[in-house]
């Protein structure tokens, strides 16, 4: 069991009182312009706080949560009309949800887990008794996870083999990299000079292992390998455990016993939503996307639409490309700047067919697919936990997601079906409904599930992730050591620059 982290110290009395009643008064000349969860801003609000949260995504209502417990008054201000980032739930025509963003969990995911615990958020198995799939070379095979192979599927003997030789040398490479600071492993000028493509080219060399190798990383990026740092994909690899369980490339694939294990009940969405109740109203601002981040003596203004915060300190809980389009005065240092102008977002969209009935499951199947060809490469069964009715659920990657970024949405429809039909059947033709999130076409992610680092950044730019400018703190999954570019990942970033922000307070 990772050790339980500390509660945020408290703030100095004197402070503390001082701080939460010029929030309280600030609250109530602002009326209804922030309610936790909910509301917009009211046009030409002032609020006054010790912090400004820019982002209600996990990552900043995490941090507020600590800040708040230490007492500190806050503001989180969030663009949409919505908490939850890049976590958030769809509504079904049957009354139902499903996710369209981040829904898994995992072991050693220990933050998110408490996180939830402490809200009442309760999870469930992700549905994976039966057989996966293989689509390849227009031939469908369906196989057993629970074999000395696990979930790898069953391409040719010589590709397996190369398969797990490269996944052997991955892991290895990975245990050098320190998970906060990846710039510093020995070899990485070597590893960050190089994509991983190049790096795959030159060890996948049985084009099934190459294949195999391939589809795990528009799985876990939303990028091609071409587009990927070695470096960054080996401090990915290391960043899927915690301090007593190194990561490796198995738990990141995985859903038995991986990072796509558990789901929750009601879904993912809960999470953020009942964090930001907590928080309480008067805290939480929606719709206010920031535009400038102003420092004027030792505070900070924030402008926002319809709503300006004068705080001490800022927090931006945002993902690096979307916190590059802030103006800030004075200048951020260039190497931050130049940081996020090299950080593109991964391209990414989720499609969810419903269904009367999870069909798949009486045909043997887990509802999981592998696949080289088709809109949606990999699938899930995105039922709910008493499957009253079925879900299939599609990722749309990297290349395949950029070809349909500018394609109407009925004919991305279209094409997901005939995807699912391939897999499963005619049946998955006729659902009963369908819902699609781009993330490519969000305004406030612009792709996802996490920006990902191209050669040569992490060595050249990698310190500026984290490190302060003047009185602004960053956070946000792309920050986190553990567990980056997942929930976990945000929370634990929220943690951590909760207990920076405290202590330069």
């Amino acid at each position: 069991m990772a050790r339980e982290r500390q509660l945020p110290r408290q703030l100095p009395s004197r402070l503390s009182r001082r701080s939460l009643l010029g929030g309280a008064a600030a609250a109530g000349a602002a009326g209804a312009t922030a309610l936790a969860g909910a509301g917009t801003a009211s046009a030409a609000a002032a609020r006054e706080a010790d912090v400004a949260i820019v982002g209600g995504g996990l990552a900043g209502l995490t941090a507020a949560r600590d800040l708040v417990a230490a007492g500190a008054s806050v503001v989180v201000l969030e663009a949409r009309d919505r908490v939850g980032g890049r976590v958030v739930n769809l509504k079904l025509s049957n009354g139902g949800v499903t996710e369209g963003g981040g829904e898994f969990i995992g072991p050693t995911q220990t933050r998110i887990k408490a996180l939830a615990d402490e809200l009442g958020v309760a999870t469930f198995p992700t549905y994976n008794t039966g057989n996966n799939l293989l689509y390849k070379d227009g031939k469908r095979t369906p196989y057993a996870t629970d074999g000395p192979l696990g979930a790898v599927p069953p391409v040719d003997a010589a590709g397996l083999a190369n398969a797990a030789i490269v996944q052997a040398m991955l892991n290895d490479m990975a245990t050098k990299v320190p998970v906060n600071a990846p710039w510093t492993a020995a070899k990485a000028a070597e590893w960050d000079r190089q994509t991983f493509e190049t790096w795959l080219r030159a060890n996948a060399v049985i084009p099934s292992a190459k294949f195999l190798l391939d589809v795990a990383c528009t799985s876990l990026f939303s990028a091609e390998p071409r587009e990927l740092s070695l470096l960054f994909v080996l401090f990915y690899i290391a960043a899927a455990g915690d301090a007593s369980n190194p990561g490796t490339l198995e738990r990141l694939t995985s859903t038995a016993g991986g990072a796509q294990a558990t789901r929750f009940v009601n879904g993912s969405h809960q999470v953020p939503l009942k964090l930001a109740e907590r928080l309480g109203s008067g805290r939480v601002a929606l719709s206010a996307p920031v535009r400038s981040i102003a420092r004027s003596g030792d505070r900070y203004t924030v402008t926002a639409d319809g709503l300006t915060v004068s705080a001490r300190r800022v927090v931006v809980a945002l993902p690096p490309p979307l916190a590059a389009r802030i103006t800030y005065d004075p200048l951020l240092p260039a190497s931050r700047d130049q940081l996020s102008q090299r950080l593109p977002m991964g391209s990414v969209g989720k499609a969810i067919a419903v269904y009367d009935t999870p069909f798949w499951r009486a045909d043997g199947l887990n509802g999981q697919v592998v696949s080289d060809t088709g809109a949606v490469r990999s699938t899930f069964d995105n039922s709910p936990s008493d499957a009253s009715y079925g879900a299939l659920m599609g990722f749309i990657e990297s290349d395949q997601m950029r070809a349909l970024d500018a394609t109407p949405a009925d004919e991305v429809k279209a094409a997901v079906l005939k995807s699912y039909a391939t897999y499963f059947g005619d049946k998955a033709k006729s659902p009963t409904s369908f819902v699609l999130q781009r993330w490519d076409n969000e305004a406030y992610s612009r792709g996802g599930p996490v920006a990902y680092a191209p050669p040569g950044l992490l060595t050249q730019y990698g310190p500026a992730l984290r490190k302060p400018a003047g009185g602004i703190h960053w956070a946000g999954t792309e920050t986190s050591g553990f567990w980056n570019g997942y929930m976990d990942g945000a929370v634990r970033s929220g943690e951590r620059v909760a207990e920076e922000v405290l202590a330069a307070l």
